[in-house]
């Protein structure tokens, strides 16, 4: 029997790609980077302060064929419209990353992001991938990391994108490519971890995710905190694994700020896994991947005895494997609820079955349901 591992693992090689980190754009809006929802949705948002759902998903392009690039954005989009109630139906997409690969190139938006999302109905925010802001050493156009991401989700106005083939979809207003979403229930922190397999972080954003952990802070437990990025701190496949530059950088700034979120969101890793890391005070943070988007490969989780991959230190890391699919494409649908005892955040992974053809039109499937209550929290740094 293949048994498979229930903690995360490193890669037992890891490279060094220092060389390759690619520098920031500027922003278009001001610090400290927030958008808050009513900008896009307007009088609507007024309808979130009780309730409100919103998809996750993440890793959605491929530039190989991929049945299952449609597919997703055909399940996000028949959830999106199944409800008549502004409070019950998906307000938004939030995408971890990678919307196309392999170079984020404005020529490959069309066929991996507007052709299979035109349909979705509501509003689509991201943080971007290492690959949509890697840069094609091929190209004939001259172009620079995250020029086409930009001009997508971190416009200065909702517009019609020329490049993106006679598509409806407007561009988003996001100020930065790192920034933080406010909605009635949630701050969404979202962070920019460039294009190095295991992530990056530069000094400067650094210092603004301490500060908006801290402002954050004050709005709970009336609004959740959310941290939102691209590579995957915790994973337990055989492709990334854990990232360990990841792990120091946000217990790091959590240390600094003298705050830890209510869960931590992340893509990169082509499955879903859901971990829960448990603190030496007793307090826990579940970490969420969600990469099975629509690329064209899945990874696996590592076996016990697979040779590439070393266990996590469980000595220094409380963190264990709650569950996992590895053998099918999905996305997340979650749901913050307002009750008298605070807030609940109900989270739902779908999932599409792997054989196409058992299926036509597809249809998503639960796979798990995970709750996460959001009370009032006091910490022990050490």
């Amino acid at each position: 029997m293949n048994l498979k591992r229930t903690t995360p693992v490193f890669l037992n090689h890891l490279p060094d790609d220092s060389h390759v980190v690619k520098p920031l754009p500027h922003p278009t809006g001001t610090y400290p980077y927030r958008l808050n929802i009513r900008e896009v949705l307007g009088d609507v948002s007024w309808f979130l302060k009780q309730r409100m759902s919103f998809h996750m998903v993440g890793d959605t392009g491929s530039l190989r064929h991929s049945a299952f690039q449609a597919r997703i954005a055909s399940a996000l989009a028949q959830q999106a419209g199944e409800h008549s109630s502004a409070s019950e139906k998906p307000a938004f997409l939030f995408h971890l990353g990678d919307v196309v690969y392999n170079h984020g190139e404005a020529s490959e938006y069309p066929k991996q992001f507007f052709m299979p999302y035109e349909e979705y109905p509501a509003p689509i925010f991201a943080i971007a991938g290492n690959h949509d802001g890697d840069i094609n050493p091929d190209s004939t156009l001259i172009y620079q990391s995250l020029d086409t991401f930009m001009d997508v989700f971190c416009d200065t106005y909702r517009r019609k994108i020329m490049f993106a083939a006679g598509s409806k979809r407007l561009s988003m207003i996001q100020p930065n490519v790192y920034w933080t979403l406010q909605t009635p229930l949630a701050h969404f922190i979202g962070l920019y971890s460039n294009v190095t397999k295991h992530g990056t972080i530069t000094a400067e954003q650094r210092e603004w995710f301490i500060e908006e952990l801290r402002n954050a802070d004050m709005y709970r437990p009336d609004q959740a905190l959310i941290v939102c990025l691209h590579h995957a701190p915790y994973s337990a496949d055989t492709n990334h694994g854990s990232s360990p530059a990841m792990i120091a950088f946000l217990e790091e700034a959590f240390k600094a700020a003298d705050v830890r979120p209510d869960i931590v969101f992340s893509g990169h890793v082509h499955n879903y896994q859901r971990f829960t890391k448990t603190y030496e005070d007793g307090s826990s943070v579940p970490y969420i991947v969600s990469g099975a988007g629509g690329y064209a490969n899945l990874h696996p989780i590592a076996s016990v005895a697979d040779p590439r991959v070393a266990d996590l230190d469980t000595d220094r890391h409380q963190v264990r494997l709650e569950n996992f699919c590895d053998d099918r494409f999905g996305f997340l649908q979650i749901t913050i609820e307002k009750r008298e005892n605070g807030l609940l955040l109900v989270g739902e992974y779908y999932t599409m079955y792997p054989d196409i053809r058992m299926q036509n039109p597809p249809k998503a499937t639960l796979f798990e349901r995970f709750f996460v209550p959001i009370r009032n929290k006091a910490y022990s740094f050490y």
